[in-house]
């Protein structure tokens, strides 16, 4: 515990009491929904470590201390973070392999084409061969992974847990074609580690959740490193 979360469970909550609370996208939907600012009771260090168990890895230090000072989902980027359940105890280990991000580029660039073909029945074949990889690859995408989130129209908020992105956060936007992709802040380069996204989402949030009603300075916060 080296005090990332200090506080921020409650400066979370307190955001359901901002005037400005639903200009905060995720919060609330005119449709209902949102994750409201609330946020799922923390786990225990035997609940994180059967999760551990479950996913044969160890969680990404941020995201383990986060689960068990903050909470185990709500609140949260886009539309929340996706809830956190412990297994069941005669649930059987589902290893995570190592997230390989090279595949996108590989779904991206291997589309035959017909023009680099001397007849149909070539450029067939050769696409019918591809296809089947494209299939392939679509699913091992998110291996190494845990779908942490929802961004809307089918994209998803993705946290490594195996592999050299370890504890970083990336986007799947398989929906449209494009793969997993880092997800990037203002300004910066590189992948996004778990806890800069998260402090970066709240703390433009309270911005945006205070600052939104006339007259009504921001409440103070203590400071989380954010721009």
């Amino acid at each position: 515990m080296d005090g990332t979360w200090t506080g921020v469970r409650e400066r979370v909550l307190v955001l359901r009491e901002a005037p400005g609370r639903s200009e905060v996208f995720g919060a609330e939907s005119p449709r209902g929904g949102g994750h409201g600012f609330e946020l799922l009771p923390v786990l225990t260090e035997a609940e994180v470590r059967a999760v551990e168990r479950s996913l044969a890895v160890e969680l990404p230090a941020e995201y383990r201390s986060f689960l068990l000072e903050v909470g185990a989902g709500g609140a949260g980027p886009d539309y929340g973070l996706f809830p956190l359940r412990p297994p069941g105890p005669d649930t059987p280990p589902s290893p995570e392999p190592p997230f390989r991000p090279e595949l996108t580029a590989e779904l991206e660039s291997g589309e035959p084409e017909r023009d680099d073909y001397a007849d149909e029945a070539a450029f067939l074949a050769a696409y019918q061969l591809w296809d089947a990889r494209a299939d392939e690859l679509h699913d091992a995408l998110t291996d190494g992974t845990l779908c942490i989130g929802e961004r809307g129209c089918a994209y998803y908020n993705l946290l490594v847990i195996n592999g050299p992105h370890l504890g970083t956060v990336w986007e799947d936007v398989r929906a449209v074609g494009e793969g997993v992709v880092p997800i990037r802040l203002a300004g910066e380069t590189g992948p996004v580690p778990f806890a800069r996204w998260y402090l970066n989402w709240l703390h433009h949030a309270e911005r945006r959740a205070w600052d939104t009603a006339a007259g009504t300075p921001p409440r103070p916060r203590p400071t989380d490193g954010a721009a």
